[in-house]
């Protein structure tokens, strides 16, 4: 299941936190158990991936080790693989990670550094796997320190186009990269909405879009609403992103997003 095939369909990809101090839904997951549990249940809410993560990239969040990332992901996705029938992607910017997530039965790298560990590039094309590559100024611990642009969408395109083009240039398929503009991540809350109406900018770098905006902060800003009450939010930014072309929408709340993905390709995708 190392091959992903885009065409009318909008895919959803599961949100599975194994972390202890993810924004949303830190300390939820932590047994391989657990996580199991709640795959099952986003397998069943339908969703066509689990994107499995052991390390918060929550705005001023701290790294951890490799070992610890290591630690808290692969039982995981081992255990995942053998139980259920689906998809599963590494969210991490360690190679190591990937590698061991991979062996673990990972179908898909999720790095939202875009190469900040200079391995990860032969880590991807060694063994395979498709690769999400996401804009983001700085680390998440520094990222919202300045989220000011000459020209926003400008800056996102060419990132995403060169690291691309490096993915490329070190031997990974480029019908095996997908780009994700990274709401949330080193821009404002007036940004992230920028990103949204010019969504089509996108399509320009010619590969398919992640979106992953479920629950974010700029949700929260537009609404003047807490974290627990976003659901609403969340759900008309996936109808918008699903509606301008985007091709995989990552949520926490898989059944409502996947209804609302559906609806969007049964008006605008037959």
């Amino acid at each position: 299941m190392r091959t992903l095939t885009f065409g009318a369909q909008t895919h959803v990809m599961g949100i599975l936190n194994v972390t202890p101090d993810s924004f949303s839904d830190g300390a939820s997951f932590l047994t391989p158990e657990q996580a199991v549990e709640a795959a099952a249940q986003m397998v069943d809410d339908g969703a066509d991936f689990i994107d499995v993560g052991g390390e918060s990239t929550r705005p001023g969040a701290a790294p951890v080790t490799e070992d610890e990332e290591a630690r808290r992901v692969v039982p995981v996705i081992r255990a995942i693989k053998r139980q259920l029938a689906i998809r599963v992607s590494v969210d991490t910017m360690k190679a190591g990670v990937a590698r061991l997530a991979i062996e673990a039965g990972a179908d898909l790298v999720n790095d939202v550094s875009a190469f900040s560990d200079p391995a990860m590039p032969a880590a991807v094309r060694d063994t395979h796997v498709p690769l999400i590559v996401m804009h983001m100024r700085g680390t998440p611990r520094t990222m919202q320190d300045d989220t000011v642009y000459v020209d926003l969408l400008s800056s996102v395109v060419g990132f995403l186009r060169n690291r691309v083009e490096r993915a490329v240039a070190s031997g990974i398929p480029d019908d095996k990269i997908l780009v994700d503009p990274g709401l949330g991540f080193g821009k404002s809350a007036a940004g992230n909405l920028r990103i949204l109406r010019e969504l089509p900018t996108l399509k320009s770098v010619g590969r398919p879009l992640v979106i992953g905006a479920s629950r974010k902060s700029f949700i929260g800003a537009a609404l003047d609403l807490p974290l627990g009450d976003r659901l609403e939010g969340s759900l008309a930014v996936a109808a918008c992103a699903a509606w301008q072309g985007a091709h995989v929408i990552r949520a926490h709340d898989v059944a409502a997003t996947k209804r609302t993905t559906r609806m969007i390709d049964a008006i605008g995708r037959t």
